[in-house]
């Protein structure tokens, strides 16, 4: 599928992806209810991220429809909150280790990051929430790192 990226004044604005932060209660069987809501859509989980605390757990989501995910959640009245994340393809050449090297020389904040989970056959893909996408998709960019938007991730049932 096309990468999809739109002009800013300011240039280049890397495309995105809406990362859910579900707030559970931290108890046995709530992440798999939340797991299950979507095994019976035809929403896909690509990634999924828990941070727990002791009274609550915050469960970080990418699915392969934010729209739906979005009704999803509310229709089972799952409390949550959305954010744009940053979703970078690693290859050869274009390694984690070589990205955070170029988003600590514009000296960006990496505040979260962690893997998707991608069919079979491509390549490696990481989620990152950054103090400024724009200049990090801008980097990226130009040091030809793939950044992917939410119809990059669709893939068939």
């Amino acid at each position: 599928m096309s990468q999809i990226s739109s002009e800013t004044a300011q240039g280049y604005a890397p495309p995105t992806v809406t990362q859910f932060s579900v707030f559970l209660d931290n108890r046995v069987g709530k992440l798999h209810e939340l797991v299950r809501i979507f095994e019976h859509s035809a929403v896909q989980l690509l990634a999924i991220s828990v941070h727990d605390a002791s009274d609550y757990a915050v469960v970080r989501v990418i699915s392969s429809n934010a729209q739906e995910t979005k009704l999803l959640l509310t229709r089972h009245q799952v409390p949550f909150s959305e954010v744009q994340v940053l979703v970078i393809e690693l290859c050869k050449g274009h390694t984690l280790e070589r990205l955070c090297l170029y988003l600590l020389g514009a000296e960006l904040n990496i505040r979260f990051a962690y893997p998707l989970m991608m069919p079979a056959g491509n390549y490696p893909t990481i989620a990152l929430a950054v103090d400024d996408a724009t200049l990090a998709g801008q980097i990226l960019r130009r040091k030809e790192f793939r950044c992917l938007g939410e119809g990059d991730l669709s893939r068939p049932g």
